[in-house]
């Protein structure tokens, strides 16, 4: 009987656990991204999970971003002043 088959696998959609004892580092950029080792899934409202594969992921914490909920880069182009322009235009997309 192979032992890797026997073991409790974690249902579609649910994260796999990091092995025990391995801390998982999580970066938070100050009017950035937050930064977390990967891989990561993160659930989406629409019950659907979005997965990435990458050694460090950025996570967009502006919304702003055109691959929500992976960071774009987006806040970068942004100024304080500009917040409630985007604000608005979001508004309007919604509709």
């Amino acid at each position: 009987m192979n032992p890797k088959r026997s073991q409790a696998r974690p249902a579609p959609g649910e994260p796999t656990p990091a092995p025990a004892g391995t801390p998982v580092r999580h970066i938070i950029e100050p009017d950035g991204p937050e930064l977390l080792e990967g891989p990561v899934e993160r659930p989406r409202r629409d019950g659907s999970t979005a997965r990435s594969e990458r050694p460090v992921v950025a996570v967009c914490t502006c919304r702003r971003s055109r691959i929500y909920p992976w960071c774009d880069t987006s806040h970068r182009a942004r100024t304080s002043g500009d917040d409630a322009a985007a604000g608005s235009e979001r508004e309007g997309e919604r509709s």
